[in-house]
């Protein structure tokens, strides 16, 4: 591996960081009546726009994203020397789209809920080892196509148990180079396959919950650090009921994370609103906090050192009507002001 580039177990350790130069987050109209509103830079008034499907709009969602972000950092889509994009759709196909409209270089990418945390730690390496100058990462989520694939069309009305999350319309996208700026990308921790044998498709947080507590523990041992090393913990998206899981098990580990130190991307974008249970779930969620909300903190000067374990849950509806378990995992990236 290069000589920026240190292998620790799992992890990367870089010691030349890749840049966040410039990041996007994109938003429906639930989204922007949350406490994280004003982060997003752009919110739809419905969940549709105008497009003749629900998947129609998702795929917009993403490629205004991706606009915003080069946009921000004062480029063209030519600079972009590969796109890395992801989202929950069968075939990815809203990535797909978008990176036909962008035509740049593409890796589709699916880690489920993780799948923009990979796309970042993907970015980075490819910058830092000098295969590439500049990148763009994205994902995103649509609360009506994710749920009609996954479980039933929301026009179902279907009763949801109180384990269940809501899935979030919204979508993020970074762009990674090798220039001066503010936020470093420093190391990264590749999460492994975890399964304890959950088969409810609503308890996603469970099912996600023993790949966060891995990834945690793989990265702290291996970085050499502390969880106090970090202003921040953000996991993504494990909601209340993963969250605690992830808490406990961390704790038995002899981990111990403070709600000081740590939050959800699913307990954030929502805050107490209990119309959509446990918390916020999907790609776009833990994408538009990380590019939105955490971005800006990270600009600002309010955090120095964030940790974004994302969390997935690597199932299929194959996989769930045949009564198959769910296996989880969780990718790990640090974002420092340096």
């Amino acid at each position: 591996m290069s000589g920026t580039i240190v292998q620790q177990g799992q992890s990367w350790i870089f010691s030349v960081p890749a840049t966040l130069i410039a990041a996007s987050a994109i938003g429906g109209p639930k989204e922007g009546k949350g406490p994280l509103g004003a982060d997003f830079d752009y919110l739809f008034s419905d969940n549709r726009d105008g497009q003749a499907s629900f998947e129609q709009m998702e795929q917009r969602m993403l490629q205004i994203a991706c606009e915003m972000a080069i946009a921000k950092a004062g480029c063209v889509a030519d600079d972009i020397d590969f796109f890395l994009c992801g989202d929950l759709l069968n075939q990815i196909t809203s990535s797909g789209f978008t990176a036909r409209s962008l035509a740049r270089p593409y890796f589709g990418l699916f880690a489920a809920c993780a799948t923009a945390v990979e796309g970042l730690i993907l970015s980075s390496l490819m910058v830092a080892s000098g295969a590439a100058k500049k990148t763009m990462c994205a994902a995103g989520s649509h609360t009506c196509t994710a749920e009609r694939q996954f479980r039933y069309p929301n026009e179902y009305g279907c009763q949801k148990p109180p384990q269940s999350q809501y899935t979030t319309t919204a979508a993020g996208a970074a762009i990674i180079g090798n220039e001066e700026g503010v936020i470093k990308i420093t190391a990264a921790t590749i999460g492994r396959v975890v399964d304890l044998g959950i088969t409810d498709s609503f308890n996603m947080g469970g099912a996600m919950a023993p790949a966060f507590a891995d990834t945690i523990t793989a990265h702290l041992q291996q970085r050499g650090v502390s969880a106090d090393y970090y202003d921040l913990i953000l996991s993504g998206d494990l909601g209340r009921v993963g969250r605690d899981i992830a808490l406990d098990l961390l704790y038995r580990r002899g981990i111990e994370l403070d709600e000081r130190r740590y939050i959800d991307c699913g307990c954030l974008i929502y805050g107490d609103d209990k119309a959509v249970f446990a918390g916020g779930s999907g790609c776009g969620c833990v994408a538009s906090v990380s590019f939105g909300h955490i971005y800006r903190r990270l600009m600002a000067g309010e955090l120095n050192r964030v940790l974004i374990a994302a969390t997935g849950a690597l199932l299929s509806p194959t996989s769930s009507q045949q009564k198959q378990s769910i296996p989880g995992i969780s990718h790990a990236v640090a974002l420092e002001r340096i």
